[in-house]
């Protein structure tokens, strides 16, 4: 080949060098340029084919190699409509193919880019800066749910959005195994349990009717008769009628005088009875009470909520059973009040813990607020049959009066076993028909979850809420829209409500590099790089976030002084070859 080969080589390499010269350019170019991916030069020798030993070193051919899957430097920005890629997924992207009756239309090609910077447009679009349109899926604002198989470029709607009726409530808690409400006293045994007896009628023991306070005592009983009062906890009391005129009681009970000369009145004696049944019925019996009720006689534990109470007399004097059958009346704790009246409010209160509130909506949209307090009614300390028991109730009309409800109980009863667990577990209970202040809300699940409800000590004695919230809203109006992390495009409403609109799509190829490059900073697929895999979940989406051009700017101007000594170098051996050729052809004048 000799001096034309050299010659020919050396032209090669010219051009490689400007070959790579022009990529360095548009790489400098495209510095500031969103999502930009530069373009390197690779060079290949060219091997003119020869004996080993008369082999040259031959010309210089360059090619492209694209850098597409290198990541440039993100940053955040403050548009949240604004997304960013750390991954080596490109987002789908669809540019207008025209436009009808006003409309942009589409073709339905997919190509792909990295860059990120999307704003709406006025037809309610997102498009980038190069002018193409961000494609995702739909999203079921009902149930937050992906739907659909196919992206489709993303319309966004400032349509009004109308209200959704509360039919959930989450709500996970601890109840204090021993709640610290107003009526709690620790030197009282059982208080900070709600007491029935100061809500309806006590459970009592009666005898015979139809009498007067007034009346002598010794027209119900005879000197002799000897009646029993007992409450679980405590001492049984054997309380023997006497006749005080004939003298002091002398009997081994206790005495109790109904003397007939003067007279002792039902009231009196029934007093006295009460104030030695309080003395010396030991615990339980400690705010007995024994009195008439409805013209009856009636015995009680009164404010005790843990005992039972037995009575019994010697040939049923005094209405009561005879010994040997005993009268065992449940503790008015186990009582249940499915609605607190309006007039016992403050006794609720003060039996009661705060269980949280919150806002749900009626089907139009109104509020309704509610607000909840649980009521312990029921301790394993009562003994045997007895569990730690709770009931909660919600406020169902805050401007009752009287006798008319102001709380209603959820028909559910949460019982505790002694690790604090619920026994039988309770993952859901239906508050049927919710209705708050006269906003009807309807059925509504209370939803507490596996273990979402426990009995465990607090030393505030209080309701510990760990989950309280609810699946409806009130209508509102379009406020703004923004990109979430997990690629959701996510619409604000004048009701505080954040609507998840539609799922971002995003693009992954085995063969990244082998992506066609088009105008925008867009590609598309090409048999090389092998078809798209597509990617729902919104992976390595970053909102509020730009990534800049992996161009490096002292990179690139080290290539290029290295490409200028190496075109420089190429012209030295361009005019060398001239200058010989010149030398060759003189030899012959």
């Amino acid at each position: 080949m000799g001096i034309y080969g050299a010659l020919s080589t050396a032209v090669s390499g010219l051009r490689a060098q400007s070959h790579a010269l022009e990529n360095i350019s548009g790489n400098i170019a495209n510095s500031q340029t969103v999502g930009y991916k530069r373009i390197e030069t690779s060079f290949s020798d060219m091997i003119a084919d020869a004996p080993v030993k008369q082999q040259v070193a031959g010309a210089v051919s360059a090619q492209s190699r694209g850098t597409n899957g290198e990541k440039g430097d993100i940053k955040s920005v403050t548009n949240e409509t604004f997304i960013a890629l750390n991954s080596n997924g490109f987002f789908v992207v669809e540019p207008k193919s025209g436009m009808a009756d006003g409309s942009p239309t589409f073709s339905g090609a997919d190509f792909y880019t990295r860059r990120g910077d999307f704003e709406i447009d006025k037809d309610g679009l997102l498009v980038n800066g190069a002018g193409y349109y961000l494609k995702g899926l739909p999203v079921d604002i009902k149930t937050g749910n992906v739907s659909g198989a196919v992206p489709g470029v993303i319309k966004l709607s400032n349509a009004f959005l109308p209200a959704q009726q509360t039919t959930r409530i989450n709500y996970q808690a601890n109840l204090p195994q021993l709640p610290k409400n107003a009526s709690y006293d620790a030197t009282v045994r059982g208080s900070e349990l709600m007491n029935t007896v100061d809500y309806a009628a006590p459970a009592t023991t009666t005898g015979t009717g139809g009498l007067s306070g007034a009346a002598a005592m010794d027209s119900i009983v005879n000197a002799g008769d000897v009646v029993t009062f007992k409450a679980s906890t405590g001492t049984a009391v054997n309380f023997e009628f006497f006749d005080g005129a004939a003298g002091a009681y002398a009997g081994a009970n206790v005495g109790v005088d109904i003397r007939t000369v003067p007279p002792v009145s039902i009231d009196a004696a029934l007093a006295d009875m009460q104030t030695k049944f309080r003395t010396l019925g030991g615990a339980g019996a400690e705010s007995a009470t024994v009195g008439l009720s409805g013209g009856q006689i009636s015995v009680s534990l009164g404010s005790n909520k843990t005992a039972t109470l037995s009575a019994t007399a010697a040939g049923g004097v005094m209405g009561l059973p005879a010994t040997g059958s005993p009268d065992s009346i449940p503790a008015p704790v186990l009582a249940r009040l499915s609605t607190i009246p309006a007039s016992s409010n403050s006794q609720f209160l003060a039996d009661s813990v705060a269980g949280g509130s919150l806002t749900t909506y009626a089907k139009n949209g109104a509020p309704a607020v509610v607000v909840m307090q649980w009521a312990k009614v029921d301790s394993a300390a009562s003994g045997v049959g007895h569990a730690d028991t709770w009931n909660l109730y919600y406020m169902s009309d805050s401007t009752a009066t009287g006798t008319a409800p102001m709380w209603t109980r959820v028909d559910q009863e949460y019982v505790f076993g002694p690790d604090g667990s619920m026994n039988p577990p309770v993952t859901s209970t239906t508050i049927t028909g919710l209705t708050v202040n006269g906003v009807s809300v309807g059925n509504v699940e209370l939803q507490h979850g596996a273990g979402g409800m426990s009995q465990q000590a607090d030393v505030n004695g209080k309701v510990s809420t760990s989950t309280l919230n609810q699946n409806g809203y009130g209508a509102g109006e379009f406020v703004s829209v923004g990109i979430s992390d997990n690629g959701r495009v996510v619409a604000t409403y004048s009701n505080g409500e954040r609507i998840d609109m539609a799922q971002v799509v995003t693009a992954q190829f085995n063969a990244v590099n082998q992506l066609k490059r088009m105008d925008g900073g867009v590609f598309t697929a090409t048999k090389e790089s092998g078809e798209p895999m597509l990617d729902t979940n919104g992976t390595g989406i970053l909102g509020g976030s730009l990534e800049a051009s992996n161009s490096d700017i002292s990179d690139e101007f080290t290539k290029l002084i290295i490409t200028q000594q190496a075109y420089a170098a190429g012209t030295k051996i361009v005019s060398t070859a001239n200058d010989m050729l010149q030398q060759a052809l003189s030899m012959i004048r």
